[in-house]
């Protein structure tokens, strides 16, 4: 049997379904021959790890626990009455010097994987430090690959050693399908996508008549937005994949070389204009305009699509009109849609589209890279 070791960092709602996927697929896992170690979890305070962690990992049912409490809103410290088995909890500075210490100890003897599944860009020096120490690394957090230049540098030095395919499209494959086509020295010549389940659902509902202030409350409603539905109508997670995208191809650019459109005017941004303020008052004034550029788009055999465009040096995010019968134009929903065109997909672009969100899809898409790494183990 192959023994994985890995440690989690982020107990939000993607990183618990990774622990319950996990824990409800080891005899999966055996038959391939293949066993998860966890050796640590750790939210953004505290640390979970076992009292030997070169002979053990977290029992599957503290994993449980973990989750239990975590969906509960509580704290990891909260497992001292609850916990099964011997493990120990670390708090603040202590559980960082204790993760660097896990990966001293496994990186270069028995092999470590490092996953970020939070959506803090706190844990880039940890991920600096593991590669450093010859761990592996899995990313569903966006922010590490999206910092500095030379942070991403470090980060992909050794590509065999890294997977991010979730970081992009959930758990679609976007990231290996590219690999596949720069691998085979197909250049690719344009990226175009509409990569927000949210501004998708927005954009599609928007062809029925909506005014966009209803769309939006309603997409809360759902709870398709984040708490602040400004964080989605920003674009500013577009950007990010956009960004991941394009320095995939080998594009030396940061956030800063995007062209990013807001579906809000400075004057409403967070700090100003507070999200109930927002919500009740402030998107109403933004019907108008959204509703003439869909009749416009609209007579012109178009729709609205809220998309990243990639193309020679020139990387922008932001709202436009696609043909009614594209792939795009067809597109419904939350889904993701990508397409590729290159030499060998010139005529006809490669589309990937399926769903590109949710916490279920995305710690799939994780497991998958780790599982994927197997072959780098003893």
């Amino acid at each position: 049997m192959k023994k994985i070791s890995v440690i989690l960092m982020g107990c939000g709602g993607v990183g618990r379904q990774l622990l319950q996927h996990i824990v409800s697929f080891r005899s999966l896992h055996a038959k391939m021959g293949v066993h998860l170690r966890v050796v640590g979890v750790s939210d953004s305070k505290s640390l979970v790890v076992p009292v030997d962690v070169l002979k053990e990992g977290l029992d599957d049912d503290l994993l449980s626990e973990v989750c239990s409490i975590k969906s509960a809103g509580s704290a990891l410290t909260t497992l001292g009455a609850l916990g099964k088995g011997e493990y120990c909890v670390f708090n603040g500075s202590e559980s960082i010097r204790e993760t660097e210490e896990i990966a001293q100890l496994l990186g270069k003897s028995t092999g470590l994987v490092v996953v970020d599944c939070s959506a803090s860009s706190e844990t880039v020096e940890i991920l600096m430090k593991a590669v450093d120490l010859g761990c592996c690394v899995v990313l569903a957090n966006k922010k590490p690959l999206t910092s500095t230049l030379e942070h991403y540098d470090k980060l992909v030095l050794d590509p065999r050693r890294i997977r991010h395919e979730s970081t992009v499209g959930a758990g679609l494959p976007v990231i290996a399908s590219m690999n596949r086509i720069i691998s085979s020295g197909d250049p690719v010549h344009s990226i175009v996508g509409s990569l927000s389940g949210t501004l998708g659902y927005v954009m599609s509902e928007l062809e029925d008549g909506r005014p966009l202030s209803q769309v939006v409350r309603a997409a809360k409603t759902l709870g398709y937005t984040e708490p602040d539905p400004r964080d989605d109508l920003s674009g500013m997670d577009v950007a990010r994949k956009a960004l991941i995208l394009a320095r995939l191809l080998g594009k030396r650019i940061v956030m800063d070389s995007i062209k990013i459109e807001s579906l809000y005017p400075e004057d409403m941004r967070p700090g100003v204009m507070t999200v109930d303020d927002f919500l009740q008052n402030g998107i109403a004034k933004l019907d108008q305009n959204i509703e003439e550029r869909v009749k416009r788009a609209s007579s012109n055999g178009c729709v609205l699509r809220y998309v990243c465009m990639i193309e020679g040096s020139s990387v922008q995010v932001g709202i436009r009109e696609v043909s009614k019968d594209s792939p795009l134009g067809r597109l419904r929903g939350s889904d993701n849609i990508v397409e590729i065109r290159s030499r060998c997909y010139k005529e006809q672009p490669l589309v990937i589209q399926g769903a590109g969100a949710g916490n279920d899809t995305t710690a799939a898409g994780v497991l998958a890279d780790i599982i994927d790494m197997q072959d780098l183990f003893p």
